[in-house]
C-alpha cells in the first residue's frame, strides 16, 4: 500500500505508515490543489516503482483529488481518511488541471471503495481552513437543489447537509477543539459530497473549475467566495428549490444568506484579494460560455460578467433579473 498526502500535517501520514507495517511501501506527499496532471503522472511513476496494490490516502482535496486521478488510471483501490469538510471522498469526480484547464471526469473507477471518519483527524486542521471546506461542501449542496437531474431524495440529502454545516460551522470557527461540531461537520460533509455524486454541476463549478484552473486559486476559498454570487445569478429562475437555503440561514433569499453566513464566519469573499487579477473577469466569462454546463437560467456575457465583477470585489451578491 501506498500512502498519499499533501504534505506531513500532524505527521499523520508516518501514525498511518507505522499502523500499516509490512504492507507499506512508500508514502507520496507532494498532492497539490486541483490536482495537476504533472503531479499525477509523478506520482504514478512512483507507484509502479514500488508495485503499489493500493491507495491509503489522508488528508482534504488536493490529498483525495490526486488518489481519485491515480485511481482513475489504475483502478487500484483506495481507502481515503478526510480530514476536511468537502465531501470530495464521496463522490466519482476528479478535475484535473493542465496548461490552466480543468478538466472533469466522472468515472466508477474514481470513487473510493472505503472512507473512514475519524473526528480526532480533523483537529489538526485549523478552524479557518475547516470552516472554508465546509463552505465547499455547501456548495455541492446548493447546486443539487436546482439540478437538471435533482429529485426529492437528493433535496432531502442537501437540506440535512446544509444544516448540519450551518450549525457547526460557526461553533468550529470559535473553538477549533469542539468534538461534537467537528462530527457534525463530518456527516454534513458527507451529506453534501453524496448530493455531487448524484447529480450534475451547474454555473457554481463551472466558475470555480474555470477560475482555479486558469489562475490556481485556492480551492475551498473560491468556493466560498463564488456561491452567493452564482445563486444570486440563478435565484430568480429557481427561487422555489432555494427558499430551503433562505430559511437555513434566516434570511429573504438564498444569496444573502450564503454571503452573509460566509461574512460572519471571517471569511474573505474578494476573488481579488486571493490571486485572481481583474483582467481575469473577461477571460473567465469567455472560457464559460465557450464550454459551459446546463445552468437554469441561460448564460450571458453581460450577466457573467456583473457577477464575475462583483464577487472579485467581494461586493454582496446582486439578484439578477431573468431576460430570457
Amino acid at each position: 500500500m501506498v500512502v498519499i498526502a499533501a504534505g506531513r500535517r500532524a505527521d499523520q501520514p508516518g501514525e498511518i505508515e507505522r499502523l500499516l507495517g509490512p504492507i507499506w511501501v512508500g508514502t507520496f506527499d507532494e498532492a497539490q490543489m486541483h490536482t495537476p496532471v504533472a503531479v499525477t503522472d509523478k506520482a504514478l511513476h512512483f507507484l509502479r516503482a514500488r508495485g503499489a496494490d493500493g491507495l491509503v490516502t489522508i488528508g482534504g482535496g488536493s490529498a483525495i483529488g490526486l488518489s481519485k486521478a491515480l485511481a482513475l488510471r489504475t483502478d487500484l483501490p483506495q481507502i481515503v481518511l478526510p480530514t476536511t469538510y468537502a465531501g470530495s471522498e464521496v463522490t466519482p469526480v476528479v478535475g484535473e488541471t493542465r496548461d490552466g484547464q480543468k478538466q472533469i471526469f466522472s468515472d466508477p473507477r474514481i470513487l473510493p471503495e472505503s472512507v473512514i471518519y475519524d473526528v480526532d483527524l480533523t483537529l489538526a486542521v485549523r478552524p479557518g481552513a475547516a470552516v472554508l471546506s465546509g463552505l465547499n461542501a455547501i456548495a455541492h449542496a446548493v447546486e443539487a437543489l436546482y439540478a437538471r437531474d435533482r429529485n426529492p431524495l437528493v433535496s432531502s440529502i442537501a437540506i440535512a447537509g446544509i444544516e448540519l454545516l450551518a450549525s457547526a460551522l460557526p461553533v468550529i470557527a470559535r473553538d477549533g477543539s469542539d468534538i461534537p461540531a467537528r462530527a457534525r461537520a463530518l456527516q454534513g460533509a458527507w451529506l453534501c459530497g453524496t448530493c455531487l455524486a448524484l447529480v450534475g454541476m451547474s454555473l457554481h463549478h463551472k466558475l470555480c473549475h474555470t477560475l482555479g484552473g486558469m489562475f490556481d486559486l485556492p480551492h475551498a476559498a473560491l468556493h466560498a467566495a463564488v456561491l452567493p454570487h452564482a445563486a444570486a445569478f440563478n435565484e430568480s429562475a429557481v427561487r422555489e428549490h432555494l427558499k430551503p437555503v433562505a430559511r437555513i440561514f434566516g434570511a429573504a433569499d438564498a444569496a444573502t444568506g450564503l454571503y452573509r453566513f460566509a461574512c460572519e464566519l471571517g471569511v474573505e469573499m474578494a476573488l481579488g484579494a486571493i490571486g485572481m487579477p481583474e483582467s481575469g473577469v473577461a477571460t473567465a466569462v469567455e472560457a464559460t460560455l465557450e464550454n459551459p454546463y446546463w445552468n437554469p437560467r441561460a448564460l450571458t456575457a453581460e450577466g457573467l460578467r456583473a457577477l464575475l465583477e462583483d464577487a472579485f470585489a467581494g461586493r454582496p451578491p446582486y439578484i439578477q433579473t431573468r431576460r430570457e
